[in-house]
């Protein structure tokens, strides 16, 4: 179920909201655990139950890890346990169609037939709730959180449907007691409602937009296009950008939004990334949930910067790697985290700063940003080979004059471009407006997500970009 369609808005949303708040304070988390199985099951009924075993087996291995507590043992066996159900189940949903087309084609390089096989589904959001029930066993042997008191509360966690599919990445020690006892005001309910109508407004108004231009800017040979010409491609690398930042950015405030409505304080997953004066730093500010994830349970674990320069470089790059291969199983995606990973290890052996930290603040921001999209070129082409010579379109290798992104340009995608650069670098986040909200943006908040209520109303749903991840 997607958070724009009318299932939701109109119909799941306001039933939900009308029974939690109806329910006694007791029982909360099964409407919570129920109304998220209704929510995830709406397509696939069956992935309910996969996501059940993720559920099962790590309270099971919470437990267990108690228990040999108790006992005076370690209770590694339970973390190996929960790493080899929730990575296997990873593994196969998410990499097994990767690992077998890349097969076939080292067969087919020796004359050799492809092997048989039906390709997997990938199930909704399972590299979400993955990493959070494998962050709860592993915080629960580190000593960092308490084990769920019951299964049912353990299940809420897991299911909670505002950031089931696409995040923030939520750690059960940082939502434990709010699962347990949760304070609800009407200031803090409105106050949620403002920052979901904002994700809403960022998504419809400005994502689904910028989609349109990056869609043909990366689909022109699909279009009969042979290559776009430099300013084309420029665009279409722009739009899509912006695309991502207002589509993830704005499923995260919703997310936070609906978390505010009952009571959960989410982690902010943005802070104005764009603004950063160096890739070190736009890491820090974009996707915060899962950087920081990658940290503490990759990036730590396998020696950080305590073993040395070299150790710290390779453990940088590995993370990174990872990082990528975690958003798609595909060559551009390991590209793409290898890209970012060598602009981090570079930065790492200047002492944390960019190559071009003497320059002027505006500049410096300038010079990341255009990292980033290069890095965005790769993340959004359709292979590896696509990704490369879409970069050589935009230094001026393609065609020339006016293709099919600018071709079809029209009023609101101008306006949606000259919006943009203003929201991104000048502007405050949703989050720092929802801390005291002014009337002037509640107004504006209400009257944009009623536009945006009717513009959905004539065009085909756009998924969340992160939907596929």
């Amino acid at each position: 179920m997607l958070f724009t369609s009318g299932e939701f808005l109109y119909a799941f949303l306001p039933i939900f909201l009308l029974a939690y708040g109806l329910t006694p304070a007791r029982w909360k988390s099964w409407t919570i655990t129920l109304a998220s199985y209704v929510f995830y099951g709406w397509w696939r009924p069956d992935f309910v139950a996969l996501m059940w075993v993720s559920t099962v087996v790590d309270f099971a291995c919470g437990r267990g890890i108690v228990r040999d507590f108790a006992r005076g043992a370690s209770g590694r066996r339970w973390v190996w346990l929960s790493c080899s159900a929730n990575l296997g189940l990873l593994g196969y949903f998410k990499y097994a169609n990767f690992g077998i087309d890349t097969l076939n084609t080292v067969l087919a390089e020796f004359g050799r037939g492809p092997l048989p096989w039906a390709e997997v589904l990938l199930p909704v959001g399972i590299s979400f709730y993955t990493f959070q029930t494998l962050s709860y066993t592993v915080d629960v042997y580190r000593r960092q959180a308490e084990p769920a008191r019951n299964i049912m509360e353990f299940a809420s966690y897991v299911a909670l449907f505002p950031q089931l599919v696409a995040g923030p990445i939520v750690r059960y020690r940082s939502i434990a007691g709010q699962l347990r006892e949760r304070r609800h005001s009407l200031q803090a309910f409105s106050i949620g409602a403002l920052v979901f109508q904002a994700g809403l407004v960022k998504k419809v108004l400005l994502a689904d937009t910028f989609a349109i231009a990056a869609d043909r800017a990366f689909g022109a040979q699909a279009l009969g296009f042979e290559s776009l010409s430099a300013l084309e491609a420029w665009v279409g690398a722009l739009a899509y950008t912006f695309q991502i930042y207002f589509d993830f950015s704005g499923y995260s405030d919703m997310a936070i939004g609906l978390g505010l409505l009952m009571g959960f304080h989410f982690p902010i997953n943005f802070d104005r990334p764009y603004a950063s004066r160096s890739i070190t730093e736009f890491w820090r500010r974009w996707h915060i949930s899962l950087s920081a994830f990658l940290r503490d349970y990759l990036y730590v674990p396998l020696g950080g910067n305590r073993k040395g320069g070299l150790r710290t470089y390779a453990n940088l790059m590995v993370t990174m790697l990872l990082g990528g291969l975690w958003h798609g199983a595909a060559w551009h995606f390991v590209a793409w985290g290898l890209y970012q990973g060598v602009w981090l290890v570079i930065e790492r052996a200047f002492g944390k700063r960019a190559l071009w930290a003497a320059m002027p603040a505006p500049l410096q921001i300038v010079c990341t940003f255009t990292i980033v999209v290069f890095g965005w070129v790769l993340f959004r082409a359709e292979s590896l080979e696509a990704a490369l010579e879409y970069c050589g379109w935009m230094f001026g290798q393609g065609a020339r004059g006016v293709g099919p992104v600018l071709a079809e340009f029209d009023r609101t995608q101008w306006a949606a471009f000259a919006i943009a650069p203003w929201i991104l670098f000048a502007c405050r986040t949703t989050q720092d407006h929802a801390r005291q909200p002014k009337a002037w943006w509640a107004i504006a908040m209400v009257l944009l997500f009623v536009l945006a209520l009717v513009h959905l109303q004539h065009v085909s749903h756009v998924p969340f970009l992160y939907f596929q991840f």
